[in-house]
């Protein structure tokens, strides 16, 4: 039979035994209906979201949910909207009580004397010239201004197909400023013309992000592992979709069997009653999904899949490591 301290060195067993204590458990959180930007490609309005509820403005309100989030056994609070900045008092009513993740465009700095170690993550869709297409604007030379040097912001970097050869020099630009990145890939969830995969593009650019991972290990926080799953769709044979997503809103999951999946996720509207679906959107087609965060947590889920080689194994330990290490629960 095999088992973990089978299949691993002294090493190796070492790093499983860091983040086999974690014990994370996450939910996401629309903090507000509203943006500063209108992206094309933004699940959030593409699929209408920002008019399901009403958002809650009694900031007691917000403290008090809270609360009930904390007694609900959540320990990292992921914040999206909308744009979250805009609302700083709603952000601070979860990191007061939860180890707490803020996304953000990087238009407005979030303030370090109020949020001296806060996790952010800053979103990034391309170069200076998809970035104008797809969100009007070339964010990255405003943002990068406001975060540069800070120990507790990296990139979103949200590569397109018009990245490929083209992705070291943005990672190169972020190195520079003193910041990390994680990449991920665009979902094109408006279609826009140019902007979805081909599958030998999936297969270029996967070649692409290892080379970035090898060229600059201090500044990409990624796995080989992840990217040939998020780029595949695959996972020990199996594929992404509906039936295999982990990162479905608990009380909403009627999938029959129910696959593994996350424990007590739950991804809440900015009227604090409000569920949705799933950590990305309604409309869009589970099969062709490229979030990272979903498709990392689906490896996590499935450790006991993973026990069946060492390379196996060792994958889901850097997956691990490395979600863990993006919400701050391991060091860089």
């Amino acid at each position: 039979m095999k088992t973990v301290s089978s299949l691993l060195d002294k090493e190796w067993h070492e790093r499983y035994k860091r983040i086999s204590k974690l014990n994370i458990r996450s939910s996401i959180y629309d903090v507000t209906n509203q943006c500063n930007l209108r992206c094309k490609g933004c699940f959030f309005f593409s699929s209408g979201e920002d008019k399901v509820a009403n958002e809650e403005r009694n900031i007691k309100k917000w403290e008090a949910f809270v609360d009930r989030e904390k007694e609900r056994g959540v320990n990292l609070a992921i914040l999206i909207g909308g744009e979250p900045t805009l609302y700083l008092d709603r952000i601070e009513a979860f990191y007061k009580q939860l180890p707490t993740f803020c996304a953000t465009n990087g238009l407005i700095k979030v303030p370090r004397d109020r949020f001296p170690d806060m996790v952010v993550g800053i979103s990034l869709w391309g170069d200076e010239e998809d970035e104008k297409t797809l969100r009007g604007k070339d964010t990255f030379s405003i943002s990068s201004k406001k975060y540069e040097g800070d120990l507790y912001a990296y990139y979103l970097y949200t590569i397109t197909p018009r990245q490929i050869g083209k992705t070291e020099r943005i990672v190169k630009k972020i190195h520079d400023a003193g910041l990390k990145v994680h990449m991920q890939l665009l979902s094109n969830d408006e279609g826009v013309y140019g902007f979805s995969w081909k599958p030998e593009e999936l297969k270029d650019i996967r070649v692409e992000m290892d080379d970035m991972l090898d060229k600059y290990p201090k500044t990409v926080i990624s796995s080989k592992y992840y990217h040939k799953i998020i780029t595949s769709g695959k996972m020990l044979g199996r594929s992404f979709g509906w039936n295999e997503c982990p990162s479905v809103t608990e009380p909403l999951d009627n999938r029959d069997p129910k696959p593994k999946r996350l424990i007590h996720f739950i991804r809440w509207a900015s009227d604090l009653k409000t569920m949705h679906r799933c950590c990305t959107s309604e409309t869009r087609d589970c099969s062709i999904c490229k979030d990272g965060a979903a498709h990392m947590s689906w490896v996590m889920v499935n450790k006991r899949e993973h026990i069946r080689s060492t390379k196996d194994l060792q994958g889901w330990i850097e997956v691990y490591e490395m979600f863990a290490k993006l919400y701050q629960f391991i060091p860089w």
